[in-house]
């Protein structure tokens, strides 16, 4: 570590600052898609209807199943190639990496999170759900304005926490040659041959991140928590 260049990192930081940003959008937009549809598969696989409660449970068990890493590659290098053979096109329909990542992150995300969500509208108490319909609620209005209401105050530390996974999960993208956090730090080490300095650095702010994050979920977990 005696030739340890810290200067280094002060030159590369406009490429290091555009890695952090991109990371941070993608997790953002990631965790608000994952959680929208997550929110769909969850009511699907709590539906009295069989089939689309089926259909709903075997999207989520294969996609947990799989390693993230080979769902983006399956996407990013098959998925043209299927829409290639849909669409009847001469050739491989282009998706690019980022548009990959994206929805990649997004498809895998929404089966964790509608787990979670399951978890949470199955915390609720039934005589919630009966209280709702004795006003007249429709099940749907019931799920809404009663349910999730109270589900989402029970599950926000798990889907905080989960989102603190995806924070780290999205370095994955580095792979498909984007320019997220890590791989900016790995074009840099490439580079300026700073191999030590780039990966520390990065390291270092990962754990430093998801640290300050864990400590707001356990803060928000102890203000939010329904008492029973």
């Amino acid at each position: 570590m005696s030739d340890f260049d810290y200067a280094v990192i002060l030159d590369s930081w406009p490429l290091l600052l555009l890695g952090i940003r991109y990371t941070l959008q993608l997790t953002v937009i990631a965790t608000i898609g994952g959680i929208a549809l997550g929110t769909l598969l969850a009511v699907a696989r709590l539906s009295h209807n069989r089939t689309l409660s089926m259909l709903a449970a075997g999207y989520v068990n294969t996609m947990r199943s799989l390693p993230l890493l080979l769902v983006i590659f399956w996407f990013y290098f098959m998925m043209p190639l299927v829409l290639q053979s849909i669409t009847g096109s001469e050739w491989p329909v282009a998706i690019g990496a980022d548009r990959s990542a994206y929805i990649t992150f997004i498809l895998f995300e929404a089966a964790y999170f509608c787990e979670i969500m399951r978890a949470g509208i199955q915390s609720v108490p039934k005589g919630q759900f009966d209280a709702g319909h004795a006003i007249g609620l429709t099940s749907s209005q019931t799920m809404r304005l009663i349910v999730l209401p109270q589900a989402w105050r029970n599950m926000l530390p798990l889907l905080l926490t989960q989102t603190i996974i995806l924070f780290q999960d999205v370095s994955l993208v580095s792979l498909l040659n984007v320019t997220d956090f890590v791989g900016a730090a790995v074009k840099i080490a490439q580079r300026d041959s700073r191999v030590v300095e780039m990966y520390l650095f990065v390291a270092v702010v990962y754990f430093l991140l998801s640290l300050a994050l864990s400590a707001a979920v356990k803060r928000i977990h102890k203000r939010y928590a329904i008492v029973r």
